[in-house]
């Protein structure tokens, strides 16, 4: 009965959109064709919003190169633990995928205390990459993480670029891991200490070496600290990063005037929180003009609009990591926003929103100059 009367109200309303623009002049063919066209467009936009409002009904999912994640919101490395810690608290099969701790060769037991320090605009931490390793990371905590249907990443870090590959061969022997996030924002040992992620030459060479020992998605862990982003991007992309995340903490300080030391057990630690987005948002729209693969975007996200926000600017997927201190369920409360924002928004398909950012600059190569 509901689509029969709105069928009637389409006619009428075609028939005074014919009479208006075609009056006499127009022919009973044309009429007809008219009528067709106008009867299939405007059920189908009705039809479209009656399915909108049916629950679960807007595609979240998203395409990291060969990996297929059920909504782009994943829990990002070093603020989620190895992710079972969490499975009490949150419904981990309710994210699109989990970056574990870093892992290295060998187990860490990081940075004196304090490691956190809370700021104006976020939080400095300073954990020094403590993790359990590689070797006892497959034994322990992947028999656990394989119950879940979230896709289970793999962050790696290392001192020297040997460092990632035997990383990457102990982890490729276990079943269960999706893909493979490189942090390179590490010193590199072999070359004085510069650091991997700030230097074109050295980013291609550790993402290359770990390409050669894996035929899993690779992901390049990009940090902030550099010149042109866009440089770091395709020298990852062209040694075969699958993807890109982007970016980073930032390099930061606390220090209490009064004693004359850093808040920190260290001198400095990694700046996060919502303080970093803007600054984030603007590497994520220059990396997503420069390359092709895919950009995970990360820094400062606490809501659903924030999400949005880094899809339109070139985003596929996003990674959520300080909000968890507040609250270990934000991610799953992010997913949930999502729902709610596309209905809101009338999108089928979150992909939709992806780019959607359009630059006024007049600039031509699209990008403002500062």
């Amino acid at each position: 009965m509901r689509l029969r009367r709105i069928r009637k109200r389409l006619r009428r309303r075609e028939q005074q959109v014919r009479t208006k623009f075609f009056g006499k002049f127009s022919t009973k063919f044309f009429e007809a064709e008219i009528s067709t066209a106008f009867e299939n467009f405007a059920f189908a936009r009705v039809l479209n919003c009656m399915w909108m409002k049916t629950p679960g009904s807007v595609d979240l999912s998203v395409q990291i190169g060969a990996l297929r994640l059920a909504n782009p919101v994943l829990a990002a490395s070093g603020t989620f633990g190895y992710g079972i810690e969490f499975s009490h608290l949150v419904d981990l099969n309710r994210l699109g995928g989990i970056v574990v701790k870093g892992l290295s060769l060998e187990p860490l037991e990081g940075a004196p205390a304090p490691r956190i320090v809370e700021t104006a605009g976020g939080m400095i931490n300073a954990i020094g990459l403590q993790n359990i390793g590689a070797r006892a990371f497959v034994r322990d905590k992947m028999p656990e993480l394989r119950k879940f249907s979230t896709a289970i990443v793999a962050n790696v870090f290392g001192h020297t670029i040997r460092d990632y590959a035997e990383v990457i061969r102990i982890l490729d022997d276990a079943e269960g891991i999706a893909a493979y996030e490189l942090n390179i924002s590490c010193p590199n040992t072999d070359a004085g200490g510069a650091y991997f992620g700030t230097d074109p030459g050295l980013t291609a060479q550790v993402v290359s070496a770990a390409r050669q020992v894996t035929k899993r998605p690779l992901w390049a862990k990009l940090s902030p600290n550099v010149t042109d982003i866009k440089v770091i991007s395709r020298a990852a992309e062209s040694a075969g990063a699958d993807a890109l995340t982007v970016a980073n903490t930032y390099p930061a300080m606390s220090v209490d005037f009064r004693t004359g030391r850093s808040r920190l057990g260290r001198a400095s630690g990694g700046l996060s929180g919502p303080g970093i987005k803007p600054l984030t948002m603007r590497l994520v729209y220059e990396a997503s003009g420069a390359v092709e693969r895919p950009i995970l975007a990360l820094g400062g996200i606490e809501t659903g609009e924030d999400v949005m926000e880094y899809l339109a600017v070139g985003a596929t997927a996003v990674q959520v990591g300080t909000a968890h201190f507040a609250d270990p369920r934000a991610s799953c409360e992010i997913v949930d926003e999502l729902e709610k924002l596309c209905k809101s928004t009338n999108l089928l398909n979150i992909n939709e929103i992806r780019g959607k950012f359009r630059s006024e600059s007049t600039c031509p190569t699209g990008r403002d100059v500062l």
